[in-house]
């Protein structure tokens, strides 16, 4: 337990160190109900999408500390500067009772704010569980908001 809990704490340093954005997500996220969120920009039209969730889902019980890090490979603009949407697929990790691993997609709408540093979207993602169990969730839909650094006003 005390190597997750330096684990979660290491990523969690991490990701508000090297960060672009940073803030939260509610909603199903690997079977708990609330996370640290995180965008790393690795390119033009992709990012990088780290989150490390915890809380428990009532509807799923499964608990424990979730880690994902998500590639976006598509983030694209919608018509105009606000509204963007993206699509990426990368691993999932839950630590609870037991050690699951997976692989989870994202297909996600986004707003960012002009004149405030502020990013909003909704987002769904599928897993693909392939250990402890093999078990497809269809469920993962999710709503984050994030404070963007560096966003210069327009």
């Amino acid at each position: 337990m005390k190597k997750l809990l330096v684990l979660t704490v290491f990523v969690l340093c991490s990701c508000s160190i090297f960060s672009q954005e940073l803030g939260v997500r509610v909603g199903d996220v690997l079977g708990n109900n609330i996370a640290i969120d995180a965008m790393l920009k690795s390119g033009k039209f992709n990012r990088l999408h780290l989150d490390v969730s915890f809380g428990n889902d009532e509807g799923n019980g499964n608990g424990g500390v979730g880690v994902e890090l998500l590639w976006d490979f598509l983030y694209r603009p919608l018509q105009g500067e606000s509204f963007y949407w993206y699509l990426g697929a990368g691993p999932s990790l839950l630590f609870a009772d037991d050690f699951w691993l997976g692989i989870s997609g994202e297909a996600g709408l986004e707003y960012r704010f002009k004149t405030v540093p502020i990013a909003l979207g909704a987002d769904w993602r599928p897993t693909f569980w392939i250990i402890d169990e093999t078990d497809f969730r269809g469920g993962g839909f999710g709503f984050n908001a994030r404070f963007v650094f560096g966003q210069k006003k327009k």
